[in-house]
């Protein structure tokens, strides 16, 4: 990498690097380095009248206040922070200082990662600490980390942008507080959800994610080619149908948390790739299921929160059980006017338009009665309310509703305006479930792109017979979201699908060779932002970058013969010929 790609700040900490290797300090040692203590731990467990407690920990150097023989520096690990006090005699008791005076106070950078030894104590200020015996170096930082400073409440040098927050999730994590409680939140969510249903009995499982037919769902999926094989595979878009087939195999209850992949929008609430959790229960039907699935939810509340309630934007939402149960027809009924019972697919496409919806002619009646209600309903639904009993098209994997075969047993929890969870009295009647996809087939034809493939095993499987049945999904991402009040699902993925990262176009430099620029200033002329032979023919005050060029020799100690005018002329000259 040539010395000019790099910040100022990026060439010191490369120099304290080298420094360090020439006094015989590995930068990057292997050994290990045993903690005895956490930042957070210590604080809860001092006590002023307790002996002196010796401890061992690590972390990174997130300040430093140098006051000659006596410094004071604060010291980040995975817990929280916790200050450090070092004093020169202490740390160095013999003659050599150096790790004093040129390792502590000249060498490390804030976003390095030291281990310290001493012993806790109070400052005279009040504030627990940890007295250094004891420093070395575990990792030398090249890139400067954001210094992010909040007095008296004001937040100053903020890393707040979201494009770079998300991409570069690693710094967001070290200097944003509050972020990383978000991911410990989604983590107690899960071991929440795991603990009930295994209380319950029901076992976790895994299923493919490459699979030969995307089912389950309807969603558009990505393809991929198996060349051994020499097939397409799809990246799941549900696991539903491999559950079920293990419920046909004999196991009472399944589970599986599941990265699902579908290829569509991304927005404020859909990520490419998420998480969701499917239950299959033996035995029971979608009213069993809705008991078991709101007190579900009000446990996982109360682990992660310590109460019922959450607050998400100006909704506080409270996830107490019972929750309301209302019908699609209900629904659609109390927010547009219209009944959408016994009417045709024109009809229903005559609402729709009417109503100012967007729809087509591939839309068959599932399709139309969803966006109905994705338009005009949904919203509405802040607290958790169970929409239940939803026409046979939407739902092709759903058992016929025991009072109305028109309709099917199923429904779906909406919470805060937006879906949490889709559960069913599965269909386990294997001549049903084929005409439901012949049905679904016919979408296909009309160019229906998320309408269900046939699965010629799966009907197999439930002729082997499948007892009663009800499953559940989840959208984890979602529900962690409602659980940390945040309100985008970008905040509560590690790593969120993100466009690619603009990189300013840049010449090579045998471009600029070409056109008779000196091979040994090109790096300088992209360092002064002339990083093509287009901007260099662009070039209006020549006199202005000649004196940069200078500059940049000078300051970087380059050792290169300074241009003069008629030289930058001709370059300038043989771009514009270029």
């Amino acid at each position: 990498m040539n010395i000019l790609e790099l910040s100022e700040q990026e060439i010191v900490r490369r120099g304290s690097l080298e420094q360090m290797r020439q006094m015989g300090i590995n930068p990057y040692p292997a050994e290990e380095y045993v903690v005895t203590g956490h930042a957070d731990e210590i604080k809860e467990t001092f006590n002023d009248d307790a002996p002196a407690r010796e401890v061992t920990l690590a972390g990174r150097v997130m300040s430093r206040r140098i006051m000659g023989k006596a410094s004071f520096m604060e010291l980040q690990d995975a817990t929280g922070r916790i200050q450090v006090y070092l004093n020169r005699d202490e740390l160095c008791p013999g003659e050599d200082k150096e790790l004093y005076n040129t390792v502590f106070k000249k060498l490390l950078d804030i976003g390095d990662f030291v281990g310290v030894g001493g012993f806790v104590f109070r400052t005279q200020t009040g504030e627990i600490s940890v007295h250094a015996t004891s420093l070395k170096v575990l990792s030398k930082a090249l890139r400067p980390l954001p210094i992010v400073k909040v007095k008296d409440g004001v937040t100053y040098d903020a890393f707040d942008d979201p494009e770079l927050r998300y991409r570069r999730r690693y710094v967001d994590l070290v200097v944003n507080d509050g972020v990383k409680e978000i991911f410990i939140k989604r983590n107690k969510v899960y071991n929440s959800m795991r603990e009930y249903f295994n209380n319950a009995g029901y076992m976790e499982v895994e299923t493919p994610i490459l699979q030969s037919i995307p089912g389950g769902a309807a969603a558009r999926p990505f393809i991929t080619h198996h060349n051994a094989l020499d097939i397409p595979l799809y990246l799941r878009i549900a696991d539903e149908l491999y559950l079920k087939r293990l419920i046909v195999g004999g196991f009472e209850g399944v589970y599986e948390f599941s990265k699902n992949f579908r290829n569509e929008g991304m927005d404020r609430t859909h990520n490419p790739e998420f998480t969701c959790m499917e239950i299959y229960v033996s035995y029971k039907d979608y009213n069993w299921m809705m008991s078991f699935t709101e007190r579900m939810l009000e446990k996982i509340c109360r682990d992660v929160n310590g109460t019922t309630t959450v607050r998400v934007g100006d909704h506080e939402i409270d996830f107490k059980a019972p929750y309301r149960r209302v019908t699609m027809a209900e629904a659609i009924l109390e927010h547009t006017g219209y009944d959408i019972n016994g009417k045709s697919e024109e009809e229903l496409r005559q609402a729709a338009r009417d109503m100012g919806i967007e729809v087509d002619e591939t839309m068959g009646k599932g399709k139309l009665i969803d966006e109905i209600f994705g338009e005009k309903c949904e919203g509405n639904y802040i607290q958790p309310t169970f929409i239940i009993d939803y026409p046979i098209e939407m739902s092709p994997l759903t058992k016929r509703h025991r009072n109305n075969p028109e309709l099917t047993e199923r429904f779906e929890l909406m919470v805060n305006g937006k879906e949490l969870a889709n559960a069913y009295s599965e269909l386990n009647d294997p001549i049903d479930q084929y005409e439901r996809f012949v049905e679904q087939m016919r979408l296909s034809e009309k160019g229906d792109d998320e309408a269900m493939i046939i699965d010629a095993d799966f009907i197999r499987a439930l002729e082997y017979g499948m007892p009663p049945t009800s499953g559940m999904g989840i959208g984890m991402d979602r529900l962690v979201m409602l659980m940390t009040s945040q309100t985008t699902i970008q905040e509560v993925l590690f790593f969120p699908q993100m466009r690619p990262e603009k990189v300013a176009r840049r010449d090579k430099p045998e471009a600029f060779t070409a056109v008779g620029v000196d091979a040994d200033w090109v790096a300088p002329l992209q360092k002064a932002g002339v990083l093509t032979v287009e901007a260099l023919a662009a070039v209006e005050a020549p006199g202005k970058l000649l004196q940069e060029l200078i500059g940049i020799n000078k300051k970087y100690k380059l050792g290169l013969k300074n241009p003069v005018p008629d030289t930058l002329a001709a370059w300038i000259e043989g771009a514009k010929n270029a």
